[in-house]
């Protein structure tokens, strides 16, 4: 299968190195090369910088939440890596380098796990799912890449489970007990016609591929993923280690948001989430990850991974589409999601790079709200003049930062200042 090529630099980078550039990966023992743009070693502009963080500001009060981390990553004309806020109410400052629960960006990471071991030849593509989970006699027709394009028709574990996740959060569930909640809400329509985002998919897919590789989720997240990319502050662990605290509003007595007094659910178990959304990360390892899987930086990247994608929803305009364990928007590549105390969202331009990861710690507003933001940065940022000696890329956004900023507000659970 083909490699994605694209014009960039290649990087050879020492761990010390590492630290100017930004996104490039590093380890201690051994200099590690990657394929991806060369990034300008400054700050933003200051007017740039203002700019995106009067959007997140205006998102935390949208959202309700205590605090945010934010990256913003544009390699003709600088960075900005920060924490705005408190890691809770009446907390401590939010650093930029705090962990926070990744979310759906994990699903993306599994769809990796997959075309890295197909490119080993471990596993095909289009092997049957029951080839590795016997004793799914109803789901022989399901392919492992349906289970990663999320194509299958099957439905939500979560959903079904969220009343006892709260109950006791502590729990650590086994993923074949998930999966059986999620398999039950199956639908009734042909295996990969259609795109509809759920969880039950990248928890089959893990447990598969953990089969056929006789390696657990974890290790092969490390072989895959994180050890190549150098993401030292990333895992997929049983019980949480976020330092970000994550929330959730409730309803108040009067029928309205609690927004001025959230309940901390941090201590939710990832395995709630296993391969669909338990990985705990930090900006800068999913800044780097989320700029190599758009950029096609790791010897297992396809192009075909993201061809002949779908819309992302029966309303959706034509250049917002997924595939491959990503959304596509414009020429962006990510993913975007809601989990028990927190939204998150990350997405990288496939021609030059700019990436932007965002958390917002509480949960209660929909997911629409941290894509829209990570839109609205993205639209700021692509329009950040060139450091000297640098060149702006031509090329930009079908949407402005207006229109996402208005998304933004559309979706407020809380009141905006």
């Amino acid at each position: 299968m083909p490699r994605l090529r694209r014009t960039r630099r290649f990087v050879a980078l020492t761990c010390a190195a590492a630290l100017a550039v930004g996104l490039a990966a590093c380890s201690p023992e051994e200099a590690v090369t990657l394929d991806v743009p060369a990034q300008v070693d400054a700050a933003l502009p200051s007017d740039t910088q203002a700019q995106l963080q009067a959007a997140v500001e205006r998102a935390i009060a949208a959202s309700g939440s205590s605090g945010a981390v934010v990256g913003v990553w544009v390699p003709w004309a600088g960075t900005w890596v920060t924490g705005l806020g408190s890691v809770q109410p009446d907390g401590s400052n939010t650093s930029a380098d705090a962990t926070f629960k990744a979310g759906y960006v994990t699903r993306a990471m599994t769809c990796d796990v997959l075309y890295g071991l197909a490119a080993d030849g471990v596993v095909a593509l289009d092997d049957s799912v029951t080839e590795y989970v016997p004793g799914l006699t109803d789901l022989a027709d399901l392919t492992l890449s349906q289970l990663c394009d999320s194509t299958t028709g099957l439905g939500s574990y979560s959903t079904a489970l969220s009343s006892r996740f709260a109950a006791v959060p502590e729990r650590v569930w086994n993923p074949r007990e998930l999966v059986g909640y999620g398999i039950e809400t199956a639908k009734d329509v042909t295996p990969g016609t259609t795109f509809a985002d759920a969880d039950t998919n990248y928890a089959l897919l893990g447990i598969a591929l953990e089969r056929a590789s006789k390696l657990s989720a974890s290790e092969l997240y490390e072989k895959y993923v994180f050890g190549p990319l150098g993401m030292t502050a990333s895992a997929l662990p049983d019980t949480s280690t976020a330092q970000l605290n994550g929330l959730y509003s409730a309803n108040a007595e009067d029928g309205s948001v609690a927004c001025d007094a959230p309940t901390d659910v941090t201590d939710l178990s990832p395995s709630v989430g296993f391969t669909a959304s338990g990985v705990i990360s930090d900006l800068t390892d999913l800044g780097r990850y989320t700029q190599a899987l758009a950029t096609g930086a790791r010897p297992y990247d396809v192009v075909s991974r993201f061809a002949d994608p779908m819309p992302a929803s029966g309303d959706a305009p034509s250049w917002f589409t997924a595939k491959g364990g990503t959304y596509q928007a414009g020429t962006l590549i990510g993913q975007y999601g809601s989990i028990p105390g927190y939204l998150t969202a990350a997405f990288a331009d496939q021609n030059t790079g700019m990436t932007i990861v965002v958390a917002l710690n509480n949960s209660r507003a929909s997911a629409t709200l941290v894509r829209s933001l990570a839109w609205q940065l993205a639209s700021i940022a692509s329009k950040t003049p060139a450091a000297s000696g640098q060149t702006a890329p031509d090329a930009g956004l079908p949407w402005t930062a207006e229109d996402m900023g208005a998304q933004v507000d559309a979706a407020a659970v809380c009141p905006l200042p």
